[in-house]
């Protein structure tokens, strides 16, 4: 009995692994059949580009992309984008779209990169004006001004004139270093600002002296301050001083009103609640 079923095992492990020999072997023998899915062709970066860059044949390449799963505003074409400058960075291999390329008119290098309705104003800096070399392009400043308006001593004052500005280039430099906490020494800094800002720093380069205060890129206030004067640096004055108004022909001159002040705050004395049944009563502690 036990003979017989031990045959009986024997049997069926050896029809077991033929057929799955036998499938095996079928299985590998069948032809592949590969199918080609629909494809388009894109234009991708063949390096990584820097800001402002015009770009080259070498500097693209063609990769094919699954039909309709191209990005929009990419190019099919090498040949239409050669000559072209960048507004934006882009990596290796990236697709490059419509938004990240300048014009045909405007060229390659700073001009297209500035945003309609503003300006670039250089302006010349040292170690100490640059902050050591840490006013890198795309860090933001605020610019301050030093000069005295009656050429007295007595009357020169610092005060910040521009706030949150963007530094767009560092030098000749549009783009920081891989590390970005690396200074970069230069001699001059270009600014974004808009007309009117370039106005007020024309004027206080030429009048005067700037210093540029480095600023954390997620602070975005721009308080508004008196300025200072060495008066009020050495205490000897309190408050800038408040110039009095020209009186206007055919007004009429009001006197000041009576000066007021607040009574002065009284703290409040202890007190305990104390509770008897359904009443409840404050008693004050001296």
């Amino acid at each position: 009995m036990r003979n017989r079923i031990f045959a009986v095992l024997a049997i069926a492990v050896l029809a077991g692994g033929g057929l799955a020999y036998g499938t095996y072997n079928l299985m590998q023998n069948q032809p592949t059949k590969t199918v080609n899915a629909p494809t388009q062709p894109v234009v991708i970066a063949a390096a990584d580009l820097s800001l402002g860059a015009e770009l080259r044949k070498e500097d693209l390449q063609v990769a094919n992309y699954p039909a309709g799963q191209a990005p929009d505003g990419a190019f099919m074409r090498v040949s239409d984008i050669v000559g072209r400058g960048l507004i934006a960075p882009i990596v290796k291999n990236e697709p490059v779209l419509k938004a990240k390329l300048a014009s045909k008119e405007a060229g390659s290098g700073l001009p297209p990169v500035i945003p309609e309705g503003m300006r670039a104003v250089s302006v010349r800096v040292n170690e100490v004006i640059g902050v050591a070399g840490y006013v890198l392009p795309g860090t933001r400043v605020d610019v301050i001004t030093t000069q005295s308006p009656t050429n007295q001593q007595t009357d020169t004052t610092s005060k910040v004139i521009l706030s949150n500005v963007q530094v767009v280039t560092a030098g000749t430099r549009m783009e920081q270093d891989q590390d970005k906490n690396k200074p970069v020494q230069v001699t001059v800094v270009t600014l974004l600002v808009y007309p009117e800002q370039a106005e007020r720093l024309a004027l206080a380069s030429n009048e005067g002296k700037i210093q540029l205060a480095l600023r954390n890129p997620l602070d975005v206030s721009a308080p508004e301050t008196p300025g200072v004067r060495p008066a009020m640096l050495l205490g000897m004055q309190k408050t800038a001083p408040v110039h009095a108004s020209r009186p206007v022909a055919g007004a009429r001159r009001t006197s000041p009103g009576p000066v007021t002040q607040d009574a002065p705050s009284v703290a409040p004395m202890p007190t305990v609640e104390i509770i008897r049944g359904d009443k409840r009563s404050a008693e004050v502690i001296r």
